[in-house]
């Protein structure tokens, strides 16, 4: 995250005026701005569309291992070019398919609109350099080969996502993480140009960084000033593939950083737009996932001095989702992320536990409450999840021990 370190009793001053500080009432998004960002999100989907898909080709649907896919056929000197485009059960996706050729881009209006949600709407852009990255990756295909936003600069779209206002302080980031599942990387059959050349056209200082452990691959780039651009897989198989860069045919040649729980974060991530320009679609995790996952990764977090600074971040910006996800009558989406995660098993347990322990004493409180309430929507006995309520049903005091569902 670009931390400088700092000495020990900064951080406990910051600890503990962060343990003293009261919490502020989440402040809802009018709903007029909430539909100008779907809106928003629709025209530059369509945008997308426009820019990837010259009228001159066609769509195609491609059957693979069971399932339909849709590709794009693009006559040129060399012959056809198939490009690959997204599944044939994303509804959205394949309504533009259906109505290509009518669709068209408005880049002028879309500006407009990202102005309007930005200074009056109340929702959060990113830096430009981020913004820029960001973009140059969406245009070479990155989210179009369903690769994920994640980290800070994702945590920056929930406050349109969930409709409330999110503090600025937890948006500061020198980098950008992206994440891909090495199953998608091997079987969509099409790939982005080399990532290095698309970062150079930005900044020519951005150089591969070698992996620690293999230092002719790498899975990460970074510029003159620090600013990092990484790439991770999802490790769900044996601990030997820590530290191990993995392949990633889809990525223009970078190797990604395998880690444990990452599947769980970037299953079914979510459309929406980075509020940048005249506005980019990109793919994040639920929010709900991304609040749950913040817990394990704060658990897991060294006790050096960057360590407790991230954790600390860690922990607010899970915090904060839990909040806005109460306010927002979000319960059970809530509920069913956090029980999926409890029931993967002890050590998955444990740094849940271990995450909430960090928690201000209020912000868990309220926390159990709202899982409570989503638990019962969905008809789980809280009592499995470690979930602990008081006589009226609503969340407990104290953190969750980890213990086996019954």
């Amino acid at each position: 995250m670009g931390f400088r370190p700092v000495e020990r009793g900064v951080i406990i001053f910051l600890q503990e005026s962060y343990n003293r500080r009261k919490s502020v009432p989440i402040r809802e998004i009018d709903l007029m701005y909430q539909t100008m960002l779907a809106e928003l999100g629709q025209r530059s989907l369509d945008g997308s569309f426009v820019a990837e898909f010259p009228l001159e080709g066609r769509f195609v649907s491609v059957p693979v291992k069971g399932k339909e896919y849709w590709y794009f056929d693009h006559p040129g000197q060399d012959g056809v070019k198939r490009s690959y485009v997204g599944p044939k059960n994303d509804e959205e996706l394949t309504k533009r398919v259906t109505d290509f050729g009518a669709i068209k881009d408005d880049l002028r209006n879309r500006r407009r609109m990202v102005a309007t949600l930005t200074r009056e709407g109340g929702m959060n852009a990113p830096p430009r350099f981020t913004g820029d990255i960001i973009e140059a990756l969406a245009n070479a295909g990155l989210f179009r080969l369903r690769a994920v936003l994640v980290g800070t600069v994702a945590f920056q779209t929930y406050s349109g996502i969930l409709g409330v206002r999110l503090p600025a302080s937890l948006m500061q980031t020198s980098d950008a993480d992206f994440a891909q599942f090495h199953s998608i990387s091997t079987a969509v059959n099409d790939s982005i140009p080399p990532i290095g050349e698309v970062l150079e056209k930005l900044d020519p200082t951005f150089r591969e960084v070698p992996h620690l452990n293999h230092p002719t691959r790498s899975t990460q780039f970074v510029n003159a000033k620090n600013y990092k651009v990484e790439f991770l897989t999802p490790n769900t198989g044996s601990d030997d593939n820590q530290q191990k860069p993995a392949d990633m045919p889809a990525l223009g040649g970078i190797s990604a950083e395998p880690l444990r729980f990452l599947d769980y974060l970037i299953y079914n991530p979510i459309r929406t737009v980075i509020l940048h320009k005249s506005g980019i679609t990109v793919n994040v995790p639920a929010a709900e996932r991304y609040a749950v996952h913040k817990l394990i990764v704060a658990s897991r977090r060294q006790n050096d001095d960057n360590g407790v600074l991230k954790r600390e971040k860690d922990v607010q910006q899970a915090s904060h989702l839990f909040e806005a996800m109460g306010a927002t009558r979000r319960h059970s989406d809530l509920a069913l992320a956090y029980c999926e995660a409890w029931e993967r098993g002890q050590s998955w347990r444990d740094a849940i536990a271990r995450g909430l322990s960090f928690m201000r004493p209020d912000r868990r409180l309220q926390l159990m409450s709202v899982l409570a309430e989503g638990m019962a929507e969905i008809g789980e006995d809280p009592a499995r999840y470690g979930v602990e309520t008081g006589p009226d049903g609503a969340g407990g005091t104290s953190t969750p021990a980890p213990k086996s569902r019954r």
